[in-house]
This record gives C-alpha cells, structure tokens and sequence, in this order.
C-alpha cells in the first residue's frame, strides 16, 4: 500500500462513517490544538520522552466531547466542520494530516469503534511499558524485537527481557545506545534490522510521517502501540496493543 491509497482509505473510511451516522451536514466543530508537554503526558518520572525534548507535538481533536490525539513534529491549529476535515490535503500537507488523524481518533471515539485515543499520563508511561513486556513475553516468547520508535519507557522495559534493536528518525538519537539497546537509523539500516527482528514493535505516531507504509506488508509479525493509530488500526485491520491506565483516559 502506498501513501496515496493509505490515506484515501482513511478519508473514505471517516467520510462513511459520518454518512452512516448522518454526521457529515451536521454543524460540529472540531478543534485541535498542540498540547503543552505537561497536558499531554504529564508529570513522568523519566525526561527522555520526545514530547518533552521539543521534537514532537501533541495535537487533541475534541468531537461531541470525544477526544482524540495526534503524536506529530507538524504542529497546527484548526477549528472548522468535518467537511473541511473531510477536504484537507492529507498526502501532502503533514500539517493537514495531523489534524485529520486527530479527529478521526476522536469521532472513531465517539461512534464506540477505537479506544484510548489519549495518550496515558504521569505514571502511565511506565505501566503501559511494563505490561507491553510482559504481553510480548506470554505472546512471543523471547523474541529479537525492532522497536519503531524512541519510546524511553518501553526500551527499558523490553531490553532487560529480550534482545532490542531501535529505528528512530531524529538525528539526536541515531548512533547512541539507550539501555543496552543501539538506536539506528530509521531510513538507511530499516530493513537490515527488520531482517534481523522476530517482532517489530511500530509506534503509531508513524501514521503522521507517511512511514507507516515502509511496515504494512512484512513477513512477519507487527504489533503498532500509542494512541495515535487507535482510530486508524481497525480500519486498515492493524494489531495494535495499548496497556494504559484506562481511567486516564477521560483525565
């Protein structure tokens, strides 16, 4: 699947579902906005998190009181009616795109079809990452894993249990090693170390890049994580794993 079908499948999906439930003429307002570091996660035991090193945003798409989330390095401001929503230029503008993401999370949300579409706070991180361990190990065994993603949380948690390799994109953290486990680069060693892996563990905020696509047809086992994916992951039947607090959720 390339981007443009990937996107179009998406739209298509968010414009159907509005028509089914007679949602699309309607004057609703989605509002989406970045989210201070604090709101989004807020106050974590770790300082590592990309959100709180300025490399990425959080936009929130508030639908009939349904919110929905977007992890994106595209920051935006948007107010206006789904139709306008419907019309954004998703394979081209990376601007666009987040804010669409955000609100299909939340009218998904609102019609009962994704769940935790926010992002866990304060010691939410950490429990998310323990139990993704542990789901790994009772699911997988003791799997090579390629972790998509500089998660803090969840290299710690899976390097004391299995053999890690990390893709990331941001040139800060290419070339280090965190927790025992190197940290590659994204683009040019993705496949060496896919070859390697049993498991590739893929952040969802990937969904905003366009570089999810490089992860749809593999020969082997993906599981996506984060809310960021949570509208679209039922759509494109994704697997997605999300251990968060869900009573956070609605903080």
């Amino acid at each position: 699947m390339d981007r443009h079908t990937l996107y179009e499948t998406l739209r298509t999906a968010l414009a159907a579902a509005l028509e089914e439930h007679g949602l699309t003429g309607s004057a609703v307002t989605i509002h989406a906005r970045g989210l201070t570091p604090e709101e989004a996660i807020g106050h974590t035991q770790r300082t590592d998190y990309p959100i709180l090193t300025g490399k990425e945003v959080m936009l929130m798409a508030d639908f009939r009181g349904a919110k929905g989330q977007a992890f994106t390095d595209a920051p935006a401001r948007f107010e206006g009616a789904l139709e306008q929503v419907l019309a954004l230029d998703l394979e081209g503008d990376p601007h666009s795109r987040g804010l669409f993401i955000a609100a299909l999370n939340a009218v998904m949300k609102y019609l009962g079809r994704a769940d935790n579409t926010v992002h866990c706070r304060d010691g939410g991180p950490e429990f998310c990452a323990r139990h993704m361990a542990q789901w790994v190990e009772e699911t997988y065994g003791a799997p090579k894993i390629a972790l998509v993603g500089f998660q803090p949380a969840l290299i710690a948690a899976l390097s004391g249990r299995f053999s890690v390799k990390v893709l990331d994109l941001n040139p800060d953290n290419i070339g280090k090693v965190k927790d025992g486990c190197p940290v590659l680069d994204g683009v040019a060693d993705r496949r060496e170390a896919v070859d390697w892996a049993d498991l590739v563990l893929c952040t969802g905020s990937i969904l905003c890049n366009g570089t999810i696509v490089d992860y749809l047809d593999l020969d082997k086992e993906v599981v996506f994580f984060g809310t960021t994916l949570a509208g679209a992951a039922p759509i494109l039947g994704l697997k997605r794993a999300c251990f968060a607090d869900r009573s956070l959720e609605e903080a």
